[in-house]
């Protein structure tokens, strides 16, 4: 349910179940966790995913089971935030709860027109994990942070690309091909003077 292309200088790590709406279950989780450790030796990761949606966060039947306040999201998304390499997020679609946390790590985040950003924790009463209001808030301000966790609004793409949420809408084309386009001259540098620079700029949390 995750496939894993790291073939080359750009890992794609791609989630595939789109049956469920690419809701993660606890082996998917760790699986990617694991992935995104490993890949400290790549120069660029791209997460995408299959189907309309990019993810609806926690498989429901595993989010009642406890893997809602597992500590697997933040090992996650703690370790897209460490990668030394360009890390992009190329939404094929709607990003619901837990799912944000993955993105919200990433260096860049593209998205197609149809892509909604939402996080209903509140109504389903956990907390979010908490590096994600941090980077929320470091993207798109307090107030807009808690207009999407405390009012629960849903974000279009046209509104997240205003808040500064996502860097790009891409309409005239896959959404995966402009993704590969921003790591071209990442991996056209050298590699240490691509983590300098990385390393220079500030994070999001």
């Amino acid at each position: 349910m995750i496939d894993i292309d790291s073939s080359g200088p750009i890992w794609t790590v791609t989630l595939n179940r789109p049956d469920k709406a690419n809701a993660l279950t606890e082996d998917m989780l760790r699986e990617l966790r694991d992935v995104a450790i490993a890949a400290k030796d790549a120069r660029a990761l791209i997460l995408t995913g299959t189907g309309r949606v990019f993810s609806a966060g926690a498989d429901l039947d595993a989010a009642k089971a406890g893997l809602a306040t597992s500590p697997l999201w933040e090992e996650l998304s703690g370790a897209i935030a460490a990668l030394p390499g360009l890390t992009v997020a190329a939404l094929n679609g709607t990003v619901a709860g837990g799912a944000n946390g993955m993105v919200l790590a990433c260096d860049l985040r593209i998205a197609t027109p149809g892509t909604r950003f939402f996080y209903p924790v509140m109504k389903l009463g956990y907390l979010p994990q908490p590096s994600d209001p941090v980077r929320m808030a470091a993207l798109i301000g307090p107030a807009r942070t808690k207009l999407i966790m405390l009012a629960g609004q849903k974000i279009d793409a046209d509104r997240a690309l205003s808040f500064g949420l996502i860097d790009d809408i891409v309409t005239d084309g896959d959404v995966m091909t402009r993704a590969k386009a921003l790591c071209d001259d990442t991996i056209a540098a050298s590699q240490d003077t691509a983590h300098a620079i990385k390393a220079m700029c500030p994070s999001g949390g």
